[in-house]
């Protein structure tokens, strides 16, 4: 009896931080993509490559654009999907111009 409460609560738990680990569209890497149930390599790279040519997410619903998913497969992912309007501080950072550097000399 102990180890079946133990398994169910072990159950419970993850199924809760699956609800805060929600992937953000505008930000994720393929491997993040990949993480969502029912996006595999192929829809990873296509969502990366709709965003590369598109610019952001504004809506989960935009993945209806995405070649490959359709409005059943949009249904499914939805849950697991958020879009932020910002970007990753590592792929915004921009390395220092060199004439800057050398006037603050």
């Amino acid at each position: 009896m102990k180890k079946l409460l133990i398994a169910l609560l072990f159950s419970l738990s993850f199924a809760t931080f699956g609800a805060f680990a929600a992937v953000d569209l505008n930000t994720a890497s393929q491997t993040e993509l990949e993480s969502v149930k029912g996006i595999g390599p192929k829809k990873a790279q296509a969502i990366i490559e709709y965003r590369q040519k598109n610019g952001l997410f504004k809506s989960v619903d935009e993945l209806d654009n995405v070649p490959g998913f359709g409005k059943k497969t949009v249904d499914l992912v939805k849950k697991d999907l958020t879009v932020s309007g910002g970007t990753k501080a590592a792929n915004s950072a921009k390395p220092a111009d060199s004439k800057a550097v050398k006037e603050k000399k």
